[in-house]
């Protein structure tokens, strides 16, 4: 159960950092989420910020001995369903989880994984919203999920790869993104602004000194901003000015629908505040290709014609692109 490395070698001493890196990662997203967020009862007498040990060992289905020995920094291995396990259990997103496995030297399973805090429930408001833009947040500025008129809102989402989908990093890396932004420079020295005042609670988190890492060295303009230590408050509903490459001009409200603590994922959307920005949104809506139904399934007894068969009639349609 041991590493195999000899201690005083620099493969382990990248061991070690790795597994107090693992440890002290765990550690905080445990303390993070609240027993009502996974249904548990918080009781009375409860000092421990965020989930006990145990709770997470219940949840996962670990022991709570391992799963101590896991945030002591021991040297025990953790498989890859454990690791899946406690993601889940955990909450975290996308970033999180790769972050996660990334620190155990351990390959996901499944590294496509929705995130946990997107619930079905959470993507069918997204859909029920349209014609009006939304998408989920964390904040980092991370894109969580979001519905089709957002996915083009911008620029075309879809199109980038997930590792990508930060508000943040298109405002000073994307072209189009930042062409979109009515007031861009305002916008952006803003959200440096907020990016920072957040970034004053988990300036030890990997995933936020990675985001910080890429900006600094991708954009001279964040650079700047950054090297003059604003800061800005979570602000309340505000309208927003966007140019959009397909319908033009839009004046939207942004409101921000918290999903949990303050400094958690939240639900974005943004309402048109005139008429012709509503007829706009609905042009952008109606402009995006419909979505192929998926197909019922085939019950095993029904027989296949042969002329189908041959043909391959009924294989299903390419899936529409996923949401997140």
């Amino acid at each position: 159960m041991s590493t195999s490395a000899r201690p005083g070698t620099q493969t382990g001493q990248e061991t070690e950092m790795r597994r107090h890196e693992l440890a002290g990662f765990l550690r905080s997203r445990r303390e993070r989420i609240t027993p009502e967020q996974v249904g548990l009862d918080r009781g009375r007498r409860r000092r421990t910020p965020g989930l006990r040990r145990e709770e997470v060992a219940q949840l996962s289905a670990v022991g709570v001995t391992w799963y101590t020995w896991l945030e002591q920094a021991r040297p025990i291995q953790v498989s890859a369903q454990v690791l899946d396990a406690l993601a889940r259990a955990l909450l975290l997103d996308s970033g999180e989880r790769t972050h996660l496995f990334a620190l155990a030297a351990t390959v996901d399973p499944a590294p496509g994984t929705p995130c946990p805090t997107v619930t079905p429930a959470l993507r069918q408001m997204l859909e029920r919203l349209e014609p009006f833009p939304a998408c989920v947040q964390n904040s980092r500025y991370d894109i969580l999920a979001y519905n089709s008129t957002y996915s083009v809102l911008m620029c075309d989402l879809d199109a980038l790869p997930p590792g990508d989908r930060n508000c943040l990093w298109l405002a000073f890396t994307n072209d189009e993104w930042g062409q979109s932004l009515g007031n861009r420079d305002e916008t952006r020295r803003l959200m440096v602004g907020k990016f920072r005042a957040s970034m004053a609670e988990h300036l030890a988190e990997p995933p936020w000194k990675t985001l910080l890492g890429r900006l600094r060295a991708a954009s001279p303009e964040f650079r700047e901003i950054w090297e003059e230590h604003e800061v800005v408050a979570p602000t309340g509903d505000r309208t927003k000015r966007f140019v959009n490459s397909r319908v033009g001009q839009l004046s939207l409200a942004h409101t921000n629908l918290w999903l949990g603590p303050a400094s958690g994922p939240r639900l974005v959307s943004y309402v048109p505040v005139d008429e012709e920005s509503r007829r706009r949104l609905e042009r952008l809506q109606a402009s995006l290709p419909v979505p192929a139904p998926v197909p019922e399934p085939v019950p095993e007894s029904e027989p296949v014609p042969e002329s189908e068969r041959a043909s391959g009639s009924r294989s299903a349609p390419e899936a529409a692109p996923a949401l997140v």
